[in-house]
């Protein structure tokens, strides 16, 4: 019996050797404070088995790519890029969604191809920065540029603004990562104030403008674009320091909040569980980024290094566009909380990235480039 006990026990061990167990147990608190709160907002327990079944694939996904070394991962990024862009195109086609097309009916599941691009890309530059003397030269800049702008634009045409502006940060956090100049970080800054007049008028769709004036003065149209807003301020606001207690918010029990599971659900949390329960999840994010930075610093060569801090740097921004949305201080865009927004794509994209952040904490080379 011991003899089979120790067997076990030493297959359990290299089966889960791979996984950081300070990032892992972050991320199932922040499952299961999203399964809490899907529960609460939907008032019905198949949408939470639903999302706990995307969890389970993405914790799958999770673990399988932590098992690859980081020098295996960097030999198949050109093929994992090059693939990820085939259904971003097909989207464009045959996808569908509320103001474009941004999901393809898989008839089991919807699929948002954008998603993978928030894995695929930072894997693709770190890719090329591996091979090329740091900080970058101007060629290097320009061709990482033409990367970046290449699944930006493609997802701009969906329309999908949130997700193609999310995509191209987190391609500019690898650059910033290999040491990109801050002259080319103001010279893009400069740029894109330079064009913003250009794509109101020619790019932004009607209800994008409609967002970007209801952000600006939301009680202009209390009853129409700026419903979303207020009640989401309202709940925001409402829960005070210990929130109105699991299940007892009004705004989405009621049915004031739309997109109170996905988009939104922040707010849900704010009501419910009031600034207490958002300073817990807030630590779990703040955690789950340093952690990805610790190891970003603690790898040996530069296409892990760039490419685990790029993945945490990006998941900070998600957090900061969904939290500001939902208490007033951004437009609303449609990004998702990470991993408490309801939703199987990003879900599993997320969590695809931070095996491979696992992956390069597990398998350091030996080589230092």
């Amino acid at each position: 019996m011991n003899v089979i006990l120790r067997w076990l026990s030493d297959l359990v061990a290299r089966i889960v050797r791979t996984l950081d167990w300070p990032l892992c147990l972050a991320l199932l608190a922040l499952m299961v404070i999203s399964l809490m709160v899907q529960y609460s907002a939907n008032g019905s327990l198949r949408p939470v088995l639903a999302q706990g079944a995307r969890f389970a694939v993405g914790i799958a996904a999770m673990w399988a790519l932590s098992r690859l070394p980081a020098m295996r991962l960097r030999s198949w990024t050109p093929a994992i890029f090059a693939l990820s862009l085939l259904p971003l195109i097909a989207v464009l086609f045959i996808g569908t969604g509320k103001h474009g097309h941004h999901w393809i009916d898989l008839k089991v599941f919807y699929f948002q191809p954008s998603e993978l691009l928030k894995l695929s890309l930072p894997m693709m530059l770190a890719w090329y920065l591996h091979r090329e003397p740091l900080p970058p030269r101007f060629h290097v800049v320009v061709i990482a540029g033409l990367m970046i702008a290449l699944p930006t634009v493609l997802i701009l045409l969906q329309p999908d603004f949130g997700t193609g502006m999310l995509v191209a940060v987190s391609g500019v956090f690898v650059l910033f990562l290999a040491g990109l100049s801050w002259w080319w970080i103001s010279a893009a800054a400069a740029g894109v104030a330079a064009v913003a007049p250009l794509a109101w008028f020619w790019w932004l769709k009607p209800y994008q403008k409609d967002r970007v004036l209801t952000f600006l003065n939301p009680e202009s149209d209390p009853l129409g674009t700026g419903w979303n807003i207020i009640q989401s301020k309202i709940a925001v606001g409402s829960g005070g320091w210990v929130g109105k207690g699991w299940g007892q918010g009004s705004q989405s029990r009621l049915d004031y909040l739309p997109e109170h599971t996905t988009d939104f659900i922040f707010a849900v949390l704010s009501e419910e569980f009031g600034w207490v329960g958002v300073a817990v999840v807030l630590a779990l994010y703040l955690f789950v980024i340093g952690r990805c930075l610790w190891i970003a610093a603690q790898a040996r060569d530069t296409y892990s290094r760039v490419l685990a801090g790029a993945l945490g740097l990006a998941m900070f921004v998600y957090v900061i566009v969904n939290g500001g949305m939902v208490s007033g201080l951004l437009p609303v865009v449609g990004v998702p909380m990470p991993l408490l927004s309801y939703g199987g794509t990003s879900a599993v994209s997320l969590l695809a990235g931070l095996g491979v952040v696992m992956a390069v904490r597990a398998h350091k080379p030996m080589h230092v480039r």
